[in-house]
């Protein structure tokens, strides 16, 4: 297996914005995929979605393996184990779902693959820590507190580890709020990869606009 847990979710952290789409044509999809790449966003979650979704992720994951084994394809919008286990049947190097579901947790435990549990709060927050999540998807994350509700369980848990999704925006005002509060990574969607970026076929755009994200990151983490 050439992106084991640990890396898995080093990455993530390193890079520290999670770039997060679907699209039902495989072909802009890997454009997609590969633009979120070379910004530095190498780590990439496709949503499950639609009809034959499993298929669609299935050729994708396979020629990413051929063309670009360094790029990391994991799965969201997951909430039952067997759906899970068709996905990390399909080469999905993470699993991440809208809320705790703790089958899901234990069949990627089983695999020894990443598992990021939609959390909304401190009780599922505990539950998905008890199942042997590493890190936590907070989601909604506007909606559920935002960079406040972070600092709150940093406080009397510091060994917490959250990526939002929703709410984070790819600027730096943005960014400063949320990783100030604490944390490791972000789920970014249509405002990093819009509708239009991917209509127009501007890959080079959807490239920079993550890379723009990513360097933020940097620059909050280097204080500079």
């Amino acid at each position: 297996m050439p992106h084991d847990r640990l890396s898995v979710l080093t990455a993530l952290q390193a890079q520290g914005v999670c770039p997060v789409f679907y699209h039902a044509d495989p072909e802009v999809a890997l454009n997609v995929i590969r633009a979120c790449a070379r910004g530095g966003a190498p780590v990439i979650e496709f949503t499950n979605r639609g009809d034959f979704a499993v298929d669609l992720f299935a050729d994708i994951a396979r020629e990413i393996a051929r063309t670009d084994p360094d790029i990391i394809l994991g799965i969201g919008s997951v909430l039952d184990a067997g759906t899970a286990a068709l996905y990390l049947n399909r080469a999905a190097r993470f699993v991440v779902s809208p809320a705790l579901v703790p089958e899901v947790a234990q069949v990627c435990n089983r695999r020894m693959v990443a598992y990021f549990p939609g959390c909304g709060s401190v009780r599922d927050i505990t539950e998905a820590h008890a199942l042997g999540c590493d890190i936590i998807k907070l989601f909604p994350g506007a909606s559920v507190g935002g960079p406040d509700f972070v600092k709150a369980v940093l406080g009397p848990m510091p060994w917490t580890k959250i990526m939002p999704t929703g709410g984070v925006d790819p600027d730096a005002a943005s960014i400063a709020r949320w990783f100030g509060a604490g944390i490791v990574a972000a789920g970014m969607g249509s405002k990093l990869i819009t509708d239009a970026a991917v209509k127009a076929g501007d890959w080079a755009g959807i490239e920079a606009s993550v890379r723009s994200a990513v360097d933020a990151v940097r620059v909050f983490r280097l204080g500079l």
